[in-house]
This record gives structure tokens, C-alpha cells and sequence, in this order.
């Protein structure tokens, strides 16, 4: 009899999860796809009104045939209404997933946000609980409230549709009431002006592959600030362009973001665009927050050894290295993540007491907080 394989599943095995799966996230797809639902049910209060979105403990899970993935599990950090905060860490981290569940643009039904809240503030008082906002609600809230920059604009614009036209479909469906269709015209070459396209009248007629990546993006920045949402999450906006141009769209989303007096959310592994652009930074690893500040507090004082490491790996200018430091080993199986700090195998100043379970969040200072028992009370005495 052959020998069973580590990290082998069996036909049967694999079965039984899909149909376990189906069974959770059909009761998950019927709770949202749920039609006339009363308001009360998803309006909710910010903790803070200076805040325009608020991830409160959010969990958020993809159901595959080989086990969950946590994919983001227990994330709590705030976006303060016009300031821009940095969203950093390495590739599967989690940082698009909780954007995604944002705007509720999660792939499902194996995607879904299992338990938190996502509070976003509408102004004058009121907030929507997006981890509970029905499927036909959120239509509105998308492009009016919170919108998005994706990541590749090549495969996120239609190729068989003129620029114009997808514009004017963003502009036709939220603000189109009462508007003629030269008025929505108008208001996409105006969109494609502000974001630095000289020859507008001539993208609009243009298809997405006769123009640069350059142009695309901007094209994807006119699309989503189309309607002056209140967030604007910027989703690696420059990772496809040379650094000349990348430097052109940051310097846009700075002053556009500052003309419409939103805020944006932007994810990034790029180190360099956080420290130009973001006010405050979060530090994500393996779909939990490992530490967060102000951009000057992570900076000057990086305090989790995940966050230390990244620091470590950026080059400087002016000092000469045969080899840029990368951290050690690798992230664990997001199938089956250990019960201890996710950090702890790779980290090259654990404690003993790190065999324990993960740690809690400690402040030190009001703006900047890190999960590490380095900082634990009992910790800091002994070394100092």
C-alpha cells in the first residue's frame, strides 16, 4: 500500500469540502442577495466622524476545495477623511482582498466577508456597514462614495469599447439623471483634461490599445474620479510604468485628491511611493495589520521585526552593498496558518514567549501600534 503523501488530499476529502463550502457560502450569497432589505439593518455610526472609512475587525475568506483562506483575518485600521494611508507588505498579504471587500468586488461565492464591520461615512451623520450592505445597495455606493484605480489598467479597460464610451458609462449611471448625452460628453473630455490628456477629444474616440500605459492609467484615474468619490483606493497605480511617468501620477492623485477633498487608500509594495505619499502607513503580513503610524513614526522608528526587515531591504542612495538584505524563509501555508505569531519562523529576534498565541495589539504612542511580544510590559523590563 503506497505510503499517504504529506499535503496530499483525496478525491473524497476534497468532496467533502467543496460541498461544506457550498453549504456556507450559499447561506452567506442569500443573506446578500437579499432584495428590499430595510435600512436598519446596515446603517451604523463611525466611532470617529473625522474618519471616512473605518475596517473594524474584519475577516474576510475564500472557500477553496483544498480549505479556507484567511485571507484577511482580524484587519482593524482607519482612513481619516482627506489624508492618504499607506497600505505595505509582500505580495498575498492581503492587502487588495481588503479593498476588494470595500467596494464588494470579492470573486464569489468563494469569496466572502465572514465576520467585522467596514464602516463607511456617507457625511451628514450617516454610515452604511458595508460587511452588510446588500448587493443592490452598494451599486450606488460604488463611483458615487468609494472607487477604485486598479492595479493593471491593460486588462481593467474594456478592449472592444472606445475611451469615451466607458467613461460616459460610468457618468450615464451614477450622474446621469437629467443629463443629455452631450452633457455626459462634456463631462468625460473635462475628466480626461484633468488628468493631464492633452489631446482629449482625440483619446475619447480612441480604443484602450492605441494608447500608452502611461495614458491608460490616467484613463483609469479619470474613470474613478469621474463622480468625486469620497475614497479613492489606488490599488498599485504606478507598479507597469517607468519612473518618470510614475511620478506624473502620483503628483496627479496628490492634487486631485486634494481638489476634490478626498481620501485615498493606497496599496503599494513600493516603499519610496509611501514615504512621498502616504500620511499614515499600515503594515500588513499574512492577512493581519503587524504594525501602524504615521508615516514618520513607521519610517524614523520601524517597531515590528516584519517592518524592520522591509526597512532593511530598500537600498539608499549613496551607500554601496554587494547584496541587498531580503528576509528569511517564507510566509506559511494560508491553508493551515499556525496558532503562534505568523511571523515567528522567519523572525530573527524572537523571544521564547513567542511560542505563545498571537500577540495583542500594543499602542506605543496614540497613532502608532504594533503586534509584537518584543513590546510586551514584562518584555521591555527585561531588556532593559
Amino acid at each position: 500500500m503506497a505510503k499517504k503523501q504529506e499535503g496530499y488530499l483525496s478525491a473524497k476529502e476534497s468532496r467533502r469540502i467543496s460541498k461544506e463550502n457550498r453549504r456556507i457560502t450559499d447561506r452567506y450569497e442569500k443573506q446578500r442577495k437579499r432584495r428590499n432589505v430595510p435600512e436598519s439593518e446596515y446603517v451604523t455610526e463611525m466611532k470617529d466622524p473625522a474618519n471616512a472609512v473605518e475596517f473594524d475587525n474584519l475577516h474576510t475568506y475564500f472557500f477553496t476545495d483544498t480549505g479556507v483562506v484567511k485571507s484577511v483575518d482580524g484587519v482593524s485600521f482607519e482612513v481619516p477623511i482627506g489624508k492618504t494611508v499607506g497600505v505595505v507588505g509582500e505580495s498575498g498579504c492581503g492587502k487588495s482582498v481588503t479593498s476588494l471587500s470595500l467596494m464588494q468586488l470579492l470573486q464569489r461565492p468563494q469569496g466572502q466577508i465572514v465576520d467585522g464591520a467596514i464602516r463607511l461615512n456617507l457625511g451628514n451623520g450617516k454610515a452604511y456597514d458595508i460587511a452588510k450592505t446588500p448587493t443592490e445597495k452598494m451599486q450606488g455606493l460604488r463611483g458615487n462614495y468609494v472607487s477604485m484605480i486598479f492595479q493593471e489598467p491593460m486588462t481593467s479597460l474594456n478592449p472592444v469599447f472606445r475611451i469615451g464610451a466607458q467613461i460616459d458609462e460610468v457618468i450615464a449611471l451614477h450622474e446621469g439623471e437629467g443629463k443629455s448625452k452631450e452633457d455626459i460628453k462634456k463631462r468625460t473630455i473635462e475628466m480626461l483634461e484633468t488628468v493631464g490628456i492633452a489631446n482629449s477629444n482625440g483619446v475619447y474616440e480612441m480604443y484602450p490599445h492605441e494608447l500608452s500605459g502611461g495614458m491608460r492609467q490616467r484613463v483609469m484615474i479619470a474613470m474613478a474620479l469621474a463622480c468625486n468619490p469620497k475614497i479613492i483606493i489606488a490599488d498599485e497605480p504606478t507598479t507597469a510604468l517607468d519612473v518618470t511617468i510614475q511620478a506624473q501620477i502620483l503628483d496627479l492623485l496628490r492634487s486631485l485628491k486634494d481638489k476634490i477633498n478626498s481620501s485615498i487608500m493606497l496599496i503599494t509594495h513600493d516603499l519610496g511611493v509611501i514615504a512621498e505619499m502616504a500620511d499614515y502607513v499600515v503594515v500588513m503580513y499574512a492577512g493581519r495589520v503587524v504594525e501602524k503610524g504615521t508615516a514618520e513614526e513607521i519610517f524614523a522608528h520601524p517597531s515590528h521585526p516584519y517592518t524592520i526587515g522591509l526597512m532593511a531591504s530598500k537600498p539608499v542612495v549613496g551607500k554601496k552593498v554587494d547584496r541587498l538584505y531580503s528576509i528569511p524563509g517564507k510566509v506559511p501555508n494560508p491553508v493551515d496558518m499556525p496558532n503562534y505569531c505568523y511571523f515567528k519562523d522567519r523572525c530573527e529576534m524572537q523571544l521564547p514567549c513567542c511560542e505563545g498565541e498571537y500577540p495583542c495589539e500594543i499602542s506605543l504612542s496614540p497613532t502608532h501600534k504594533v503586534s509584537c511580544y518584543r513590546y510586551y510590559e514584562e518584555n521591555r523590563k527585561a531588556g532593559e
